[in-house]
């Protein structure tokens, strides 16, 4: 199992508690690009997708299988099965900007 652990604002992390958020959202930016994405094989020099985005916006793979939620930077926490990881744009209510971004599908709560 590899978790990827996100800390929350108060609001997100109630919504997801409380079931009303399916998703979070991640900006397409070089920072989620090296975390989010294991594009080996999918760029031309076999690595990451630093220098560009391209190479994982049609698919996203990731070794990532949960999601653990801090509530801001206290030791509260829940965590998720992760569905996957898809790119496109994000219910505005629960916090997607306007542009385009990795939305993390939310399974079964674990703990």
């Amino acid at each position: 199992m590899k978790i990827l652990d996100l800390p929350l604002k108060g609001k997100w992390y109630n919504m997801i508690e409380s079931g009303e958020k399916k998703e979070e959202y991640r900006e397409i930016k070089d920072y989620w690009i090296s975390r989010l994405c294991d594009t080996k094989g999918l760029c031309n020099w076999g690595g990451y997708c630093i220098k560009s985005p391209k190479c994982c916006t049609d698919g996203v793979t990731t070794n990532y299988t949960h999601v653990s939620f801090r509530y801001g930077y206290t030791k509260k926490t829940m965590l998720f099965k992760l569905d996957g990881i898809s790119i496109g744009k994000g219910n505005k209510d629960w916090g997607a900007p306007e542009e385009k971004v990795y939305i993390l599908k939310l399974g079964d709560r674990v703990e």
